[in-house]
């Protein structure tokens, strides 16, 4: 990917320099793995190189300067010549402008390509500076708001600059390639679209809405699972905006007819973010979705995920075993995939063979080979599953268990002697048990198979900032099946709207889980093929707690809200 590049080339220069010592590359590049945080900002907190010296050498790479932003008087006609939407996006200040184009301030080492764009972006030529971090960051907040309403300026330009000719006009009819990659290609639509983008990866959101309907064009971001909708841009922006995103993600940009999936990578606040594209043709033009893969915002670490501690010490116990077949399961957008990474990266050590099979993949873990299924080109879980049996694994991953060939497959690699992990969409644990004999799987394969079944379900968490004792109603206290006396001395807790968390009283996402251990009173009920609810109940007759129980714990606690575990369980 081109984050690991990037990161490299600091990594060589500092190497060059001799600025630190091979054995520190490898603490660094270990410390980036286990944070999610790019190389230089790991330098610096490891204390390898001060943030100055750092500096220092990469504007000697650059043939550039170090300047003392701090003490720094900026014109306002110079702060005025670009876009406030750029100078967050890109983390940039400008100090100085004359006829040959304008001076930027910037912490960073950049890219050849982040360059070109910012340059692009900007009509003009550009030259950069070096200064502090923290400095860059001031200065951008003070000049541009740390949330100024550049949304909306934008829109106005934007506006300003189709009605100059600016955006070569479009109808959905027309199927004119020249003119949709003019109009995607335009200065107003790329700068936009960027935005759009940032804005998204700023507010942490999960997906990206781009909606055309018959009078207007939604924009929507999902964020901890709900969907917020931002100031619609004008109709007439929708073929070209949908085009540029086209373009970012090589698709095809004439083809409107079919869907397509595509990838975009995006350097944004310092870091590599990658997208995942989806266009679906409708009655008004493409609706695209953009799913947003930011390795900063999700912490793949099993420590992280909010387990309870018997829980945690289960699994964690669970995944370390030499072989069967252990399932997550949930509905789609439960979290799923996040737990499965956090336990491959537990259990990816020097002496163990990782395979995994997804559709998608949806990160890259260093050490662990991943392959990408394609129906269409006839990659199928089924045959990559096969071929991994001959490439001597030790742990196999595979996205989802859809049908029986993929489970039979996976009994086979297990009865073998490899751990299996992988994925069901079922309510409960129990479910999953069901719905392998629901496919055909023989029940002794799987209680002589399966080890355990871990069921979850993500939850919004209280915004810290608006949290607020509230006292529970009768009502939901019986619907959660408590008694005002088991509650006493356990206040409940809403979010009472704050601009942190957009005013939905919600800020962040935790997981609700329920763990079923196949244990040896267990078996012979799978055997007996007895239903869900048997199962079940004996599992928590053994000690299970269910979904239900967790997420009145996580209420007594102070995390979420009586309202999220009934939406939810």
């Amino acid at each position: 990917m081109a984050e690991t590049t990037h990161m490299d080339s600091l990594l060589q220069l500092l190497s060059d320099s001799k600025l630190i010592r091979p054995s520190q590359v490898e603490e660094i590049l270990e410390e980036r793995r286990r944070t999610g945080n790019v190389v230089r900002k790991v330098i610096i907190d490891l204390g390898i190189v001060k943030e100055d010296d750092l500096l220092v050498m990469i504007a000697s790479h650059l043939g550039t300067s170090v300047i003392n932003l701090a003490g720094r008087e900026i014109p306002e006609e110079v702060t005025k010549a670009i876009p406030a939407s750029v100078a967050r996006m890109y983390s940039v200040v400008p100090i100085s402008l004359d006829a040959n184009g304008i001076v930027l301030a910037t912490s960073q080492l950049l890219e050849p390509a982040m360059v070109d764009e910012i340059r692009f972006v900007l009509t003009r030529d550009i030259t950069f500076v070096l200064a502090r971090e923290e400095d860059v960051k001031a200065q951008v907040n003070k000049f541009y708001g740390e949330d100024s309403d550049s949304m909306n300026d934008m829109l106005n330009k934007l506006e300003a600059d189709m009605d100059a000719g600016g955006v070569v006009e479009l109808t959905e009819g027309k199927d004119d390639e020249n003119g949709l990659e003019q109009a995607a290609n335009a200065t107003p639509v790329v700068r936009f679209v960027n935005l759009v983008l940032y804005e998204a990866v700023q507010s942490k959101a999960s997906d990206v809405h781009f909606e055309p309907f018959e009078q207007e064009f939604k924009i929507r971001y999902r964020v901890d699972g709900a969907l917020y909708e931002m100031s619609p841009p004008p109709r007439r922006l929708a073929l070209p905006v949908i085009s540029r995103i086209k373009v970012m993600s090589s698709l095809n940009i004439a083809e409107r007819r079919l869907p397509q999936d595509g990838r975009l990578s995006m350097n944004m606040l310092g870091r590599q973010i990658d997208f995942r594209v989806s266009t679906l043709p409708t009655e008004f033009g493409e609706s695209v979705v953009l799913r947003i893969l930011d390795r900063s915002t999700v912490s793949l670490e099993l420590e992280n995920l909010g387990m309870p501690t018997e829980v945690y010490d289960t699994f964690s116990q669970d995944i370390q075993k030499p072989n069967g077949i252990i399932i997550v399961t949930g509905p789609t957008g439960s979290g799923k995939t996040t737990t499965l990474y956090s336990a491959l990266r537990r259990i990816n050590t020097i002496d163990m063979k990782l395979l995994t099979v997804e559709d998608p993949v949806e990160y890259d873990i260093d050490g662990i080979i991943q392959v990408q299924a394609n129906e269409a080109i006839g990659v199928t879980f089924q045959k990559c599953l096969r071929a991994f049996l001959r490439q001597d694994p030790d742990i196999i991953m595979v996205g989802e268990i859809r049908d029986l060939e993929t489970a039979q497959i996976a009994i086979q690699a297990s009865l073998t002697g490899h751990l299996v992990l992988s994925t069901l969409h079922t309510n409960d644990a129990a479910g999953a048990v069901t719905r392998l004999i629901d496919m055909n799987v023989e029940p002794y394969l799987i209680s002589s198979t399966l080890e355990s079944v871990l069921a979850q379900r993500l939850v919004r968490t209280i915004c810290k900032k608006c949290k607020t004792p509230v006292q529970p109603d009768k009502a939901i206290l019986d619907r959660l099946n408590l008694t005002e006396a088991a509650v006493s001395g356990h206040p409940f807790y809403y979010g009472k709207g704050c601009p942190e968390c957009h005013e939905t009283g919600y800020r962040g996402r935790k997981a609700l889980v329920e763990y079923m251990t196949i244990t040896e009173p267990i078996r012979p009920l799978i055997n007996e093929r007895r239903p869900t609810l048997v199962i079940r109940s004996k599992a928590v007759e053994l000690g299970m707690r269910l979904l239900r129980d967790d997420g009145v714990r996580n209420v007594l606690d102070g995390y979420t809200t009586a309202e999220e575990i009934l939406r939810y369980t």
